[in-house]
């Protein structure tokens, strides 16, 4: 979730809104906000040759060089504008027409209304979890540093790992994780499974693999070059993940969006070791080997024993472009389900999703602070898509806060089902 300029919609939306009835008003009223806040369609990247732009990829693939084609002659769009919008096309936050989001459910069903049929799948073996941290575990924040959990996901991930083998899939460096999470009977992957460590009881956890350790000499002397050439860039922040770096615009004002990509993308033409992708409003910096988050739960899969067993079911539950690595490893073993967690329809290859706020109110799960921000997201859309130009910025702000948090509850809900619905009957014990 990110915090964009208001973008209203036409009087349109807001007589289908108002015409219909009860929850159904405000089902759509929710999605009439998405759309608020981002209007944006998934061929806007091509206005900097960002990855994605041709085949829909999860931003495994540099951009650093390519050459974006040239654009037709648009009155009143400059260049700026252009790469503003490629750069916010990278947040999955595009809302398709209500029929196109009907599709895309029906495709990818949710996780929580189609928890028998989860269940089903998981009867006789024996499941492993895998989940990302950052919108995922916790929600999108304007200071990276204070992306905490709540106390509730908190114990919804420690019972799940009472059962399964657990992991948490993450860009972050594993200090930062290990810090925010603080469960020590774990695994972590961070650095987006370039260093992978195991459970322990102890302060310092066994390390598994670190794929990238040759790495570190130029990611620090890259790091130190791009926090000088991006420090007269208001709200840039430059972090350091130990084996990859995440050049954050979230705070970045919009006409300088275009300039801080080009002087990232300047800095690393003196690194050619590394590669440059994006993600949610991040530019990210990889070195240049085949290693991804896809890799990490192939490599952990196969640490815990159960990469040649039939009787495994991995979950990988994510929410950004970079999941979309392990989504497409668990698609092509034919073997696990991924779960997708966004408040909007977007290319993915997982089977479920994590979407719909209706499914939190037919489950009835006290507790978890879901139905109040459900009800104000609603109704802070209603008046966004009525056009009330008043406050209308700073109400958006409000809706795209409360959603996010939302989308965390809806994960907390599922990890509760999980590990609380008895699933574990059923399962192979290990």
């Amino acid at each position: 979730m990110s915090n964009q300029d208001v973008v209203l919609p036409d009087m349109g939306i807001a007589a289908a809104a108002a015409a219909l009835p009860g929850p159904g008003r405000a089902l759509f009223a929710c999605r009439g906000a998405a759309g608020a806040v981002s209007s944006l369609r998934r061929g806007a990247y091509g206005g900097l040759g960002l990855p994605g732009a041709a085949d829909g990829g999860a931003g495994g693939e540099p951009f650093l060089g390519a050459r974006a084609p040239a654009p037709a002659a648009v009155a009143g769009r400059t260049c700026t504008s252009r790469v503003v919008e490629a750069i916010r096309a990278s947040s999955p936050t595009r809302c398709p027409a209500v029929d196109e989001c009907d599709a895309w459910t029906r495709k990818h069903p949710s996780a929580l209304g189609s928890f028998d049929q989860v269940a089903a799948a998981a009867k006789g073996k024996r499941i492993v979890m895998f989940m990302d941290y950052d919108g995922t575990l916790s929600p999108i924040v304007t200071d990276p540093d204070m992306a905490f959990m709540t106390a509730e996901m908190r114990e919804a991930v420690r019972d799940v790992a009472k059962h399964f083998p657990t992991a948490i899939v993450t860009g972050r460096c594993v200090e930062k994780v290990c810090s925010f999470v603080g469960l020590s009977e774990i695994y972590y992957a961070g650095s987006h499974g370039m260093d992978i460590k195991g459970p322990s009881s102890k302060d310092d956890q066994t390390v598994l693999l670190q794929p990238a350790r040759e790495f570190l000499p130029v990611i620090d002397k890259a790091f130190r070059a791009l926090e000088e050439r991006t420090r007269a860039t208001p709200g840039a922040r430059v972090e350091h993940n130990k084996f990859c770096l995440s050049v954050h615009f979230r705070c970045v004002a919009e006409k300088r969006c275009c300039p801080l990509a080009e002087q990232v993308k300047a800095v690393l033409r003196d690194f050619p070791e590394l590669k440059l992708t994006e993600g949610r409003k991040v530019l990210e910096i990889r070195p240049s080997i085949m290693w991804d988050k896809g890799r990490a739960v192939e490599f952990l899969l196969k640490s815990l024993g159960f990469d040649d067993r039939s009787d495994v079911l991995p979950v990988y539950i994510g929410d950004d472009r970079t999941d979309e690595d392990a989504f497409k490893v668990l698609k092509k073993r034919g073997q696990g389900l991924g779960i997708l967690v966004s408040k909007c329809p977007k290319e993915t290859d997982a089977s479920y999703s994590l979407q719909d706020p209706t499914e939190l109110m037919h489950l009835g799960f006290p507790g978890h602070g879901v139905l109040g921000p459900a009800g104000r997201v609603e109704a802070a859309a209603i008046a966004v898509t009525v056009g009330a130009p008043k406050g209308a910025a700073a109400e958006v702000a409000r809706t795209v806060a409360d959603h996010t948090q939302l989308v965390v509850d809806r994960c907390c809900v599922m990890l509760a089902l999980i590990a609380k619905k008895s699933i574990s009957a059923c399962l192979i014990s290990s």
